[in-house]
Formats: C-alpha cells, structure tokens, sequence
C-alpha cells in the first residue's frame, strides 16, 4: 500500500511540475506539449491508485500472468497499438500524397500544410507502426527463444507506455510547428531526453530477459534485435547532441554545424535505416518464417555472418547521402564503396529466409501469411540492391533529390517492413489471445493483394517519375541554358503523383482489412470460409521452462518440426 502511495504520488508530482514548466513556458507550443506531459502523468497516477487494497495489482497495476506462462499481455498491448499506428500512418501519408497531386488539399491552414505532415507521416509509420512492431515483437520472440518471461514486468510495461507518449509529443509537435528539422529526429530537445529514458528502459528489459534465460543458446533473432537496440540508443545520443535555448521553450541548436552536422545526421539517418528498419525486422523475420514455414532456418551459419557482417558494413555507408556537397571526396567514396560491399550480406539474409522454404515451396499457395513474408524477403532483396546501385555516384547524379528516391524508399518501407510485420501480427494475434486460428485466413489474402497492387502503383509510378525527373533537370539546350524550367518539370509529374495516391489507398485499403480481421479475432469470432493451410499449435507447449520441469511432449504422435524453443546450431563433426 506504501509503495502504491508512492508511485502514484511521484506521478501527481511530476504532473504539476509539468504544470509549472507550461504556465512558465517562453513559446506556446512548449506550453501545450507540457499539458501533454501532466495530463499523462495524472492518468499514470491514477492507473497506479487502482492498485491500492489489491495485492494483485500492486505491481504495475495489472494482473499478473501465472509463472508457467509467458508474459503476454504487454505484447498484447503491442499489437494493438501496432495495428493502430499503422492506420494512422498510411492515412496521413495518403494525404500528404494528395496534397501534392492537388496543391488545395493544404487548406489554407499552417497545421495542415505538407510541410507540417510529411514528418508527422514518416514518424508515425517509422517509429508508431514500426518501434511498436518491434517492441511487441522483441518482448514475444526473447521470451520464447529463451524459454523464460520477461524480466523486470514493470519496467516492460513503462517502455510501452512511455513509448506512447514520445510519439503523441512528437506528433503534436510536428503539427504545432515545434522540430529540430532533422530527418527522422525531428523531435526536439525535451522528447530526445524522454525517449533515452524509454529505450535504456526497453534494453534493460530485453538483456534482462536474455541473461535469466533457460535455454544455454542465444538464438541469432535475439543478436539482431540486440543490435538494432544498442546501436539505436548510440545514435540517437550523438545525433540529438543540442542546446536548449531556454529551459521552458521548445527551441533548441545542434552541437554541430555546417559540414560535420550533414554527416552527423546522415550518419544518424542511414543508420536509423540500418538498424531501425533493417536489424530489427531482419530478427522479426528470423523467428517468424520459420515457425510460419514449420521449416528450420536454412543455414544458421549463414545467419552468423549475416548479423556481423550487416552490422560491421551498415554502420560506414552514411555518406553517400552527401554525394556531390562540401563533404571531403575521400568521405564520400567511403561511404560507397561500403554500400556496395553491403549488398553481398544482404542477400545472404534474403537467400537464407527464401531458402528455409526449401520442401514447403507449396505454402506460398496455400497459405497467405507465408506469402507475405516471401514476398517482403523478395522486396528486401531488391531495396538492398538497389540502395548500392543508387550509392555509386554516377547513378546518384541522376537520382538523388528526386522521386526515384521516394519510389526506392516506400518500395522498401511498404514491401519490406510492412509486410514481415504484417505477416508477424498474424502469427501473434491468434496465439497471444488463445484463438484456434485468425477470424480469415481469406480475408489476409485479400490483404496481401490489395497491398501488392498498392506498392506496384507506388513505386513503378515514383521510379519513372524520378528518372524522367533527373533527365528533365539535367537537359541542356544548344544555347547552354537548362530546356525546362522548374514549373514545367512540376507539371510532368502531375500523373504519376496521381498513380502514386491509388497505389497508397489500396496500401491502406488492405491495412484496414487486417485491422478487421484482427479485431475479429480478439473477439473470438471466426468466418465461415473454405480451409487454407495453418501451421501447427500447441498451447501446452508455448511456456516458460521452468526450473527442474521438462518441456511438456507434443499433444500428437508426430512432433513438431519448429518447437517453441531456439533452434540449436549443429556442431561439426
């Protein structure tokens, strides 16, 4: 009862502190973000008191999940917000893709201009959609290849929470003006320290849970989402080095200048791709394709040295966003030749989850969700050849500041990143909420084509856009004076900006199916439809080990090809 009262008095504290901070506040943005602050700290508050008078919610203000059981219920939490952010996401981006096909959709409002929502879009569905695929994602994939639960419950819960709140400050303040104008860091200096506090929270957690594990191996899923966590933290530390310029104002200027912050942030930004959108689903897709193919990863060795090659290699390829600027020629030769060298362990990834098919070829018929995933691993494997490509500087002198970029990014965003999370939610959702099977497996075919169909309108209309873009720019005529100007080269796009805003609506389209689908499922609905095939589940054997108890046998004679458990590496003769 003492320990209730006080959390929950440390919260009401830290409300009217974010109180004082507002009624002193220099800007009126700042002033609002810190309403945010108190009022999420009065709900905090109030969640806590809950607790009061009942043992079982004294720790973190939920019941908590039997010791044979794993704690799912944050992962739960996960899906949702996953689910939600991703709507959100595409919906703002469908708009701001409307705004620059048809240039009156901005309003007339400086909250609704494209300035304001394109980072509001790249946010939402990077770090929204995207951390919190992650973070449910983690917390599912850690416990069950260590065959322990979470460590430190509490804290677990604080990530998901607090990870909530970084992005509703960083999204308001991106609609009321407030941002460091750095690509994907626009938060300012105030959300910075939150989230360092979040997500040394969130490796605490996951660390935690890996050193309390039952299982002698750390399964290579684990490495890379380790890798994408420490090396974000390393990022996002060095590229938000700033200076506040007053302690109640929102404005704030960077450490560096010049030359040395354009290869900052674009060290920042590679890597955030990098680590972030690559090393983090990279181990969603080392769980998922196997338990979904019931197939063992195809090589482990393989994986081995996907990880560290990937992590050695991406860390180096920043500056060939810096082509052709005042960055030294030496830095940006660097920068390409290891975005070259990147391709060979890309593929290598790509090979080693397309070829875990081998002898289940058949599923990418019969079952939808495999599809997904083959067809992300197939995106992957193009995004990461075409990155290099576009990284030697002949090839940049055509792309770079045009749409080709555009088309090469939502390729892989969309192909890539949504559709292994997209196959991952699918997996999760049944499972985490004891469901036999999804509401429809017919309806995520349905998903699967809409989203298909949506990324071809996409990126083919923004790749020929782009190249006709670069050849538009760079025509000179007989009198050495540039053939089109800026508002001719603006009117040719005007088409495929249109194709790109059908190719979006379809994305969201099949985005909203699975919010159907998975909504249906927590309920415990289930269409009437014709069979497809399913992989194999055992609840009695998704559990924690605990100690001196044996894993349950399987419920049937035939045991199952991918036990709930990490996949061991086969010593060498």
């Amino acid at each position: 009862m003492d320990d209730i009262l006080l959390r929950a008095g440390g919260w009401l504290l830290i409300a009217l502190f974010a109180l004082l901070m507002s009624a002193n506040a220099i800007d009126h943005g700042f002033a609002a973000q810190m309403v945010i602050v108190a009022g999420a700290a009065f709900l905090a508050a109030v969640w806590t008191m809950r607790g009061a008078g009942n043992a079982a919610l004294a720790s973190g203000g939920s019941l908590p999940a039997p010791r044979d059981r794993y704690d799912d219920e944050v992962i739960r939490w996960g899906v949702i917000a996953t689910v939600f952010w991703c709507v959100v996401g595409l919906l703002v981006g469908v708009v701001i893709a409307s705004q620059l096909a048809f240039p009156l959709l901005n309003l007339h409002s400086e909250y609704s201009t494209f300035g304001r929502l394109r980072p509001l879009h790249t946010s939402a569905v990077i770090f929204a959609f995207g951390g919190n695929a992650l973070i449910c994602t983690s917390y599912y994939v850690v416990q069950r290849t260590c065959r322990t639960r979470l460590a430190f419950p509490w804290l677990a819960r604080f990530v998901f929470w607090g990870y909530q709140l970084f992005i509703v400050l960083a999204a308001s303040g991106y609609l009321l003006g407030i941002t460091e104008g750095r690509e994907y860091a626009e938060p300012e200096w105030y959300v910075d320290i939150w989230l360092t506090i979040v997500w040394v929270s969130y490796l605490a957690v996951f660390v935690g849970t890996i050193v309390r594990r039952s299982e002698p191996h750390i399964y290579v899923a684990n490495w890379f989402y380790l890798g994408f966590i420490i090396t974000v933290a390393m990022l996002h530390l060095v590229n938000n080095m700033s200076m506040p310029v007053s302690l109640v104002g929102s404005k704030s200027y960077s450490a560096f200048a010049g030359v040395q912050d354009a290869l900052t942030q674009w060290w920042y930004g590679h890597n955030a791709v990098g680590f972030f959108l690559t090393a983090g689903f990279l181990g969603m897709m080392y769980y998922f394709v196997p338990k979904q193919a019931e197939r063992p990863i195809y090589s482990y060795r393989l994986s081995i040295i996907h990880f560290w090659s990937l992590i050695f290699l991406y860390i180096w390829a920043g500056p060939h966003h810096l082509h052709y600027t005042a960055l030294p020629d030496w830095a940006q030769t660097l920068g390409e030749v290891f975005s070259v060298m990147l391709w060979m362990p890309s593929w290598g990834g790509m090979i080693n989850g397309l070829m875990t098919l081998n002898g289940a070829w058949d599923k990418i018929r019969t079952d939808p969700i495999i599809r997904m995933m083959v067809f992300a691993l197939a995106f992957y494997g193009m995004a990461t050849f075409e990155g290099p490509m576009m990284s030697i500087k002949e090839v940049n002198s055509l792309s770079h500041y045009t749409n080709w970029t555009i088309g090469h990014v939502h390729s892989a965003a969309l192909g890539w990143n949504g559709m292994i999370t997209f196959g991952a939610l699918y997996f999760m959702a049944p499972r985490l909420w004891g469901r036999t099977r999804l509401y429809s497996l017919r309806m995520v075919n349905w998903h699967f084509w809409l989203a298909t169909i949506g990324i071809v309108l996409y990126a083919s209309s923004m790749w020929v856009a782009g190249i006709m873009q670069g050849l538009m720019w760079r025509e000179y005529g007989q009198d050495g004076y540039l053939v089109y100007s800026f508002a001719e080269v603006v009117q040719a796009l005007h088409p495929y900006y249109t194709i790109r805003v059908a190719g979006g609506l379809l994305y969201l389209a099949g985005a909203l199916v699975m919010v159907w689908n998975i909504w249906m499922t927590i309920a415990g609905k289930l269409r009437d439809e014709a069979p497809m095939s399913s992989p194999a589940y055992d609840p009695a054997r998704d559990r924690p080990l605990l100690p001196g108890r044996a894993a349950a046998p399987p419920a049937t004679p035939t045991p199952d090809p991918i036990p709930d458990r990490p996949l061991q590496p086969v010593p060498a003769e």
